[in-house]
């Protein structure tokens, strides 16, 4: 963590206090106030910061004095964004990045060398298995795709060479789980770290280093957001490892921008409110689809119909604001079921204040192969709805017009 110096009235600087809450440490991490005594904390836009003398730069980059020498080292708004990421999900240190693919990209970059082995979630985000199927591979790391609900496979798919575990859980838009816990069991008994994507759950929901993980990515473009605004991604996790994670993403450079970072500081004020909000919206869809006549087959965490109901009940709060359908008539009836909707977003994003309609088989997960769709539950007649914060009774009424359209 950087050594930036934080208002000492803030429950999470008080050295005797105990840890504060969740929504007290979203709202009262802050960078120290300036002499102007701003109640809301300045955004940083600066490249560079200023040395007392020719010395003190010297002292700076040799490590012999601590503070800020450029902002793709560290920066206070994004410092005071890690900080509050590690009070929520209960990590020791982090790094953010630019994008969410950069949280994916640079946590494996950094922790695995030519001749090792991966074993991952087959569930994962469509750019993950892009990265780990034709990019890695150039440099001679290995990925084992597997099942995200059976831990036996998990165990099987180990070699001498495995060095790191990575679930998507719940996955995108499969809705499927991976048990945190006894998949990490696993991962420790080989001498791998686990990662965990906590991107669609949260650290209001779930979180993973709690349960087990070592590492936990998130892209925070979605939920942290939360209103479609700016990119940007994080790798949260034990000291020593993000010190490696640390190490490569200054050299590399996927930093997060200072006004991104102080956005999305901002947003994590009113995370815990605003994802009550999408699940309480999303369980009232998901259980108003789930039997509908014109709907084929409804997946949310939290329905009675999901195979892995029980463990989403276990290790998540609520079932997400994720919930996906599969519709008569093939593709064609999705694409006519998406083009019906009058108020839900035709995007590919989620985690919007916005609902927002997605097929995944032609815009997110377009470039795998139909048979590794087909392996993530995505089908030709499958959609994904990312459940906003709109009045519920008008996002059913939205999607009940639209399955009558023929």
């Amino acid at each position: 963590m950087s050594s930036q110096q934080r208002n000492p009235g803030d429950p999470a600087r008080r050295s005797n206090a105990p840890s504060p809450g969740f929504d007290t440490a979203a709202i009262r991490t802050q960078t120290a106030r300036s002499p102007h005594r701003e109640h809301s904390v300045p955004v940083y836009l600066t490249s560079s910061f200023v040395f007392d003398s020719a010395e003190h730069g010297r002292d700076l980059f040799s490590g012999d004095a601590e503070g800020l020498v450029y902002s793709r080292y560290g920066n206070p708004s994004v410092d005071e964004l890690v900080e509050k990421l590690c009070l929520m999900e209960g990590t020791e240190d982090g790094v953010a990045t630019a994008t969410g693919m950069a949280a994916m990209f640079g946590t494996i970059a950094a922790l695995l060398s030519a001749g090792d082995h991966l074993v991952c979630s087959r569930a994962v985000f469509g750019s993950t298995s892009q990265m780990l199927t034709r990019i890695f591979p150039r440099w001679g790391i290995e990925t084992t795709f597997v099942p995200p609900g059976d831990p036996a496979a998990w165990e099987a798919a180990v070699r001498p060479n495995t060095k790191l575990f990575f679930a998507e859980t719940p996955s995108n838009p499969g809705l499927e789980l991976v048990d945190i816990p006894a998949v990490a069991e696993i991962a420790h008994s080989a001498g791998a770290l686990m990662v965990v994507d906590n991107c669609f759950a949260t650290p209001w929901l779930q979180q993973p280093a709690r349960l087990g993980a070592d590492i936990v990515t998130h892209s925070a473009t979605k939920f942290m957001d939360g209103q479609g605004r700016v990119l940007g991604g994080a790798i949260l996790g034990p000291a020593q490892a993000i010190e490696e994670v640390r190490f490569f993403c200054r050299q590399t450079g996927p930093s997060m921008s200072p006004f991104n970072a102080w956005v999305l500081s901002k947003s994590l004020e009113t995370l815990s409110i605003r994802v009550d909000r999408h699940c309480e919206n999303a369980e009232a869809v998901a259980h108003h689809l789930d039997a509908h006549p014109r709907v084929e087959r409804t997946r949310y965490p939290f329905l009675d119909s999901h195979p892995q109901q029980e463990l989403a009940r276990r290790q998540m709060r609520r079932g997400g604001g994720l919930v996906t359908i599969d519709l008569p008539g093939g593709e064609e009836g999705a694409m006519q079921f998406i083009n019906a909707l009058r108020m839900i977003t035709r995007s590919s994003n989620l985690g919007d204040s916005r609902s927002i309609a997605t097929h995944p088989r032609t815009t997110t997960h377009a470039r795998l192969a139909e048979e590794e769709r087909l392996e993530l539950g995505i089908r030709p007649a499958t959609v994904r709805l990312a459940i906003g914060l709109e009045n519920v009774e008008d996002i059913i009424a939205d999607i009940e017009q639209a399955l009558g359209k023929e």
